[in-house]
């Protein structure tokens, strides 16, 4: 079964920056829908940006312009570029996977049925 594996997390001063990997094993196919998540303690899970199978890409307001989401299909991976980083994008990051559907880019966490375990990005001002 398809898997995803976070990597890149860590501790970094605000205006840092940091690159987050989601390394996918079995991919279903080439063209699937994939996403960042974010959960900070006492708050729901939000998303963060997401890239549909052709490529294209949609951000929360929070972080436009500020986070960068690319996917490396030759590599089955995909990546967060963040830059600018807040105390406020502290939290728990998750990527996201849709096995069957790779049209349109979406936010809302029912659009995805597989998930990784989470890396932790700790933002200190």
């Amino acid at each position: 079964q398809m898997e995803v594996v976070e990597s890149g997390g860590g501790s970094v001063q605000a205006g840092g920056s940091l690159r987050l990997s989601c390394a996918v094993s079995r991919p279903s196919s080439r063209n699937f829908r994939m996403a960042w998540f974010r959960q900070a303690p006492g708050k729901e899970r939000e998303g963060v940006a997401s890239i549909d199978g052709n490529g294209r890409t949609m951000y929360d307001s929070s972080v436009k312009g500020r986070f960068t989401i690319s996917k490396d299909s030759a590599n089955d991976t995909l990546y967060l570029q963040m830059n600018s980083l807040k105390p406020l994008d502290t939290a728990m990051y998750f990527c996201a996977a849709n096995r069957f559907f790779g049209g349109d880019p979406r936010l809302d966490s029912s659009a995805y049925d597989i998930w990784g375990q989470g890396t932790q990005v700790t933002v200190s001002s």
